[in-house]
């Protein structure tokens, strides 16, 4: 929520809002007053009807305020008069208990409490001073009737079952967060531990191999040399005359004296300067001159890793769907080590149903096939050895294949392995159906929670949009700031001319700079005075994922989910955006034009 939301339900009858903060964080920007309510600085006076006052409260004192300082604001509101106090605490670790009793003692109630969407606020409350209980309020801060016993009867028996099941939650969190914590503390020793006992291993069996390969190949030249000292002895040569003299006498020993002659006057010549017409020895033509082969061609790409790799034991269909946001290799019993050794892959990734469905891994795990189990167990080991993950993606039974459970896995992911949003009919399944599964169970959801294990570039990146504004009045800036964090599929970046105004903005986390976008989606939302839904990014991305178009837009024939000659662009792709090139043309230059209803018919 954001905290114009929570406020202004509640300035009915205020003039002037009291900024009574005393942190380095300003909540101007955040507020937006309507005409006829105005902003002050404190002046340490008493804050009476017809006036709010701000206050903050957080763990860093610097930034939020302390705890004093609201007890001190407190302290100074009279009857009529009300308040905002805004928390940098997260939900969990919301200290109210240490407002509580200045409240009470104070004589303010609590009228609304919500949790705030921004980076360092992270709640929001709003109290009133009163000598008598006022109605509380709803979800959408309009007054409850109340009639006095029956609401603070009320109150206090929301107020036992809400203890009860908030003190639940909370320790259930705290154990939860205890032992995840445990959990990663002991992965990681174990994961480091193991690494570098693998590592050095793997070190000393490659420095053993590299000096016995040495002491071959020194022995291999030794023995070369030497055969090729015994081929040119004299000796030799005499011995094998001999011998031809002796299997031929009759012609061996009419030219026994001749060759052994030659031989001698040969000899000779070897101890100066052989003559310019003596035979050369012969050499093989393809012999390295350094002991080494080496590849005639080299192919070699350098250049950063931009997708995530996956080296998986995956069934076609799920392979099918990985290889659209990621680079895929299925890996097969007798090519898998190999594969993985030269591919590098971010994450090895062996899917259940692969193993126990029909396909080169059928009964892996199962205990029937134990050389295939050798065989996965060999490529899990070479994963480490490399420093990556292993993930064993149950999307079935465990029972289904016991032994995978034995193997040390760093994660484990128990679910589908999503759905492809071109794998589904827009017609038949509705706007809420492609909505739901592009947020919560499309492949590329899944294939982000695989990066972020790996620490490799996520998928989800590729769903990040800019919007291009220029904001000319502070009318402007607050319809810019509402449309953009009212957006289901919010922003990460909005570039206008001038950054004045829109604190708020980065606050909730949204980038926002001068020059030229850097997401890889564009939307230009230069006229502000057009209305657009809270789901127009969403639907226009879940177009664009459908379809894999370059621009995502409206037409004026209102077609929906087609491919179109000619649009109004909503959405486009970065490199589009910055060719500058005319729409017009686009359809021209082969880039593909999606066209999506703006509303949905009733």
């Amino acid at each position: 929520m954001r905290l114009t939301d929570l406020l202004h339900p509640h300035l009915d009858g205020v003039t002037t809002v009291v900024d009574a903060t005393r942190g380095a964080l300003s909540l101007e920007p955040y507020l937006h007053l309507p005409p006829g309510v105005a902003l002050r600085g404190d002046e340490e006076r008493p804050v009476t009807e017809g006036e709010l006052a701000l206050l903050s409260y957080g763990p860093r004192a610097e930034l939020h305020g302390g705890e004093d300082a609201v007890h001190a604001v407190l302290a100074r509101m009279r009857p009529g008069a009300r308040g905002l106090i805004v928390f940098g605490h997260g939900g969990s670790e919301l200290p109210y208990h240490r407002l509580l009793d200045h409240l009470v003692a104070q004589r303010c109630q609590v009228l609304r409490a919500a949790p705030l969407d921004y980076v360092h606020l992270h709640a929001g409350a709003v109290i009133a001073r009163t000598d008598e209980l006022l109605p509380p309020h709803d979800f959408f801060g309009r007054p409850v009737p109340s009639d006095g016993y029956a609401t603070a009867l009320r109150i206090a028996d929301e107020y036992v079952f809400a203890d009860l099941a908030s003190r639940s939650l909370r320790a259930r969190v705290l154990d939860l967060e205890r032992t995840v914590e445990e959990a990663e503390h002991t992965r990681a020793a174990a994961g480091q531990d193991g690494l570098a006992e693998r590592l050095a291993a793997a070190v000393r069996e490659k420095e053993q191999l590299a000096a016995g390969l040495r002491a071959a190949r020194d022995r291999v030249d030794v023995l070369q040399a030497r055969v090729a000292m015994l081929e040119g002895s004299t000796s030799l040569r005499v011995g094998k005359a001999l011998v031809s003299a002796a299997r031929s006498p009759k012609r061996g020993a009419t030219r026994l004296p001749g060759e052994l002659y030659g031989l001698w006057r040969g000899r000779r010549r070897t101890a100066g300067q052989a003559p310019a017409n003596a035979p050369q020895a012969r050499t093989e033509p393809d012999a390295p001159v350094d002991d080494r082969f080496h590849l005639a061609h080299r192919a070699l790409s350098s250049a950063p890793r931009d997708r995530l790799v996956v080296a998986g034991i995956l069934t076609a269909a799920t392979a099918e769907d990985f290889a659209a946001d990621a680079v895929v290799n299925r890996l097969l019993p007798h090519d898998g080590r190999l594969l993985v050794q030269r591919t590098d892959p971010d994450v090895l990734v062996v899917q259940l149903s692969a193993c126990t469905g029909d396909g080169p891994w059928w009964l892996t795990g199962t205990g029937l096939a134990p050389d295939l189990d050798r065989t996965l167990a060999e490529l899990l080991a070479e994963q480490r050895v490399l420093g990556r993950s292993a993930v064993l993606w149950r999307d079935g039974p465990a029972s289904a294949a016991p032994g995978l459970a034995r193997l040390a896995w760093d994660a484990v992911i128990d679910t589908d392995t999503g759905v492809r949003l071109a794998r589904l009919d827009p017609a038949a399944q509705g706007r809420e159906r492609l909505r739901e599964v592009f947020r919560e169970d499309s492949t590329r959801v899944r294939l982000s929670q695989l990066a972020q294990l790996a620490g490799a570039p996520d998928p989800l990146d590729e769903r990040r949009v800019a919007v291009l504004a220029a904001p000319r009045d502070r009318t402007d800036v607050a319809r810019l700031v509402g449309q953009v964090l009212g957006q289901l599929h919010r922003p990460v970046e909005v570039v206008v001319p001038d950054e004045a105004g829109l604190d708020e903005l980065t606050a909730a986390g949204v980038t926002v700079r001068r020059g030229q976008p850097r997401a890889s989606w564009v939307a230009d939302w230069t006229d502000l005075t057009e209305e657009r839904p809270d789901t127009l990014l969403l639907d226009l991305m879940c177009a664009q994922e459908w379809s894999g178009a370059d621009a995502v837009g409206h037409t004026p024939t209102a077609d929906d989910y087609v491919f179109v000659p000619s649009l109004r662009p909503l959405l486009v792709r970065r490199s589009l955006h910055m060719s500058g090139t005319d729409p017009g043309s686009w359809a021209g230059q082969g880039h593909r034009l999606f066209a999506v209803r703006g509303k949905e018919p009733s």
